[in-house]
């Protein structure tokens, strides 16, 4: 059995460590884990809700349109409902567009390091992806232009980046797009985007309007928490659309997770709950690691990367022995750096207590 060549070299994808798994390795009662950039206070009541009405329609297919999510989230950013597509999360619809405009030989272009879907469901197509690395933690644009030839397909930006944290402003992007040739997708990655505050904050839709070679993506995975159920969507002209939905499977996105999704986006009171709570958490975090003399990248979603100055390998298997589980940055391209996402007020106090236990551990 002979797979397709340009598969052979992919990685298989490794999950972190689970809670048991580490409980059943160190002996442990009791884990903390800020790995995986989930919302540490659930989910709105009115999803649990919705689930439970939801249990009795097991047996019967979900809607392939996602036709009452599409007219909720239609409303809700006021764009036409020929413009949103679903997926089994926002990582589906990046698999969907690679399917649909990659062919062998195609370019795509993305940043080094940034979400690794991108280049993976790329390579899967057999495009070639020109990697650009990253300045000071953020996209940097400009090379990222200098890049484009008439090969490139697509152009991958994620916002904020993942693991950085990092953005680029809205005058940034909008002087990006003005320069990216029209038959060249631009996938905007905005997988944290409800947590931010901040007024540089890129505004795609807006964007969305002006540029039509624009894709937004988005996902009910992270503030919404939803992570489990694995929904998320795409934001763009029509066209582009009708091409991502003639690859799409057809019952693709759960009756749970269309439920719960109808059901989340009504609770805007549980969100911005969510917003401030991971603020206040930020906030803190970036406080104590300058009270620690370490530094971090400008954070805009439920994670931050901090640099510990020391090998990120050894501070993240210290974390896990004493049932703290994070990103070692090792893993990720930035040797002595960890990703944490903002965890409860608790579960930051904690974080902090045993990360300054361990790095003076391996100072000693």
């Amino acid at each position: 059995m002979q797979p397709k060549s340009n598969i052979i070299h992919l990685p298989v994808y490794k999950p972190g460590k689970s809670t048991d798994e580490v409980k059943k390795e160190f002996g442990l009662e009791k884990i903390i884990k800020l790995a995986s950039n989930e919302n540490p206070y659930g989910f709105s009541e009115k999803v649990k809700q919705a689930l439970m009405s939801e249990f009795e329609n097991t047996n019967i297919y979900p809607d392939g349109a996602s036709t009452k999510l599409t007219d909720k989230l239609s409303e809700f950013y006021n764009v036409p409902s020929d413009q949103l597509i679903f997926g089994a999360g926002s990582d589906e619809v990046i698999l969907m567009i690679a399917r649909a405009f990659l062919v062998k030989g195609d370019e795509t272009i993305m940043a080094t390091h940034t979400f690794p879907q991108y280049k993976h469901n790329a390579e899967i197509e057999g495009a070639v992806c020109i990697e650009v690395p990253l300045k000071d933690g953020t996209h940097d644009l400009d090379e990222m232009l200098a890049k484009i030839t008439n090969r490139t397909k697509i152009i991958w930006v994620c916002c904020p980046n993942n693991p950085t944290g990092t953005i680029n402003s809205h005058d940034e992007v909008k002087a990006f797009l003005e320069q990216v040739p029209n038959h060249v997708l631009v996938v905007f990655d905005e997988a944290y985007a409800e947590y931010n505050e901040q007024n540089e904050y890129p505004d795609s839709l807006s964007l969305m309007k002006q540029f039509k070679n624009l894709v937004v993506l988005r996902t009910f995975s992270k503030i919404y928490g939803l992570a489990s159920l694995r929904i998320g969507y795409g934001i763009a002209h029509p066209e582009i659309i009708h091409t991502i939905n003639q690859v799409r499977e057809p019952f693709n996105t759960t009756r749970y997770a269309q439920s719960a999704a109808l059901a989340a986006i009504e609770d805007q009171e549980f969100i911005k709950d969510c917003r401030e709570k991971n603020k206040l958490g930020l906030a803190y975090l970036k406080g104590q690691f300058e009270r620690l003399g370490l530094s971090s990248y400008p954070a805009y979603g439920n994670f931050v990367m901090v640099d510990v100055q020391k090998p990120a390998e050894l501070v993240f298997q210290g974390l896990l022995q004493k049932g703290i589980i994070i990103r070692g940055g090792h893993q990720l391209g930035f040797p002595t750096s960890l990703r944490v996402t903002i965890g409860s007020q608790e579960q930051n106090e904690e974080f902090i207590n045993v990360l300054e236990s361990v790095l003076n551990e391996i100072n000693d």
